[in-house]
């Protein structure tokens, strides 16, 4: 069995950048309360955990914040083609296919270290605003607020709002919801749009840089701007840029990354 874990900062170029992910390939699937374990030791928003299927280019993938098991996960997803392709567990011309609670998913390899993530399109709909919500984040007047299947979205006016928010989190966890995106069209010429992400339901006070709520910002944000292609920056701590592609019923999401460390497993987590 495998001993090797690797800890990944994905979205970013940058050294403690990004969004830090773990990523964990085995010969064989783990239990189900071994990788709980491993992710909450991880503590890290989520810990990626692979296993090949014997087809080339293709594994089973499964994510894990430190307190619950995802659908989605955008940045664990880019760690880990990452790390596939820079520890030679595939040639770089070979396209990842990752089977997921989300479906298929596949990574490309692309000029300039830039990794394409294809992931299905969430969609939003104009919602009613959960009580409590608009407080926790403490937004009065929101130019929009919307829902798809896991998260809500608030446009707000300026990107200036969006970076100065400072959630009450005791009050966003009392909401029913996963998470929340709080966005809007960027002043800067650099970006088109920024973000922020806040994850009450998944255990997350704030998601550094969130690639499943890309999946609905990009085809918000290409209506709104009537751009198939931009650039987006989430707005965090640590900070991160994505390339997006609005493709209909398909998202494109591209970004960098770089491994930060990998960890030796003690021999009775390997053998257990």
């Amino acid at each position: 069995m495998n001993n090797t874990i690797y800890q990944v900062d994905a979205f970013t170029r940058q050294s403690f950048k990004g969004n830090p992910a773990g990523v964990y390939i085995s010969e064989k699937a783990r239990s189900e309360e071994w990788m709980r374990g491993m992710a909450r030791e991880m503590n890290l928003s989520e810990t990626a955990f692979l296993v090949p299927t014997g087809a080339n280019g293709e594994y089973d993938l499964r994510w894990f914040t430190p307190a619950v098991e995802v659908d989605l996960c955008g940045h664990a997803t880019l760690g880990s083609a990452h790390i596939l392709w820079e520890q030679g567990f595939l040639d770089k011309n070979t396209e990842a296919r990752f089977n997921t609670r989300s479906g298929l998913l596949t990574a490309r390899w692309m000029d300039g270290g830039w990794i394409a993530l294809d992931f299905p399109t969430k969609q939003v709909e104009p919602a009613e605003i959960p009580d409590g919500l608009l407080e926790g984040l403490h937004i009065t007047e929101p130019k929009f607020v919307g829902s798809n299947k896991m998260d809500y979205l608030v446009e707000v006016d300026t990107d200036e709002q969006v970076r100065n928010i400072t959630p009450d989190h005791s009050q966003l966890r009392r909401v029913k919801l996963r998470g929340v995106m709080v966005t809007a069209k960027s002043s800067s010429p650099d970006f088109d749009f920024v973000s922020r992400f806040f994850a009450p339901g998944a255990g997350i006070d704030e998601d550094p840089v969130t690639g499943s709520a890309h999946t609905a910002l990009t085809p918000y944000w290409a209506k709104k701007l009537g751009k198939k292609e931009m650039t987006a920056y989430q707005a965090s701590a640590r900070g991160g840029v994505l390339q997006v592609v609005d493709n209909g019923s398909r998202v494109e999401l591209r970004g960098q990354a770089l491994t930060v460390f990998k960890a030796e497993l003690a021999p009775q987590l390997v053998s257990d």
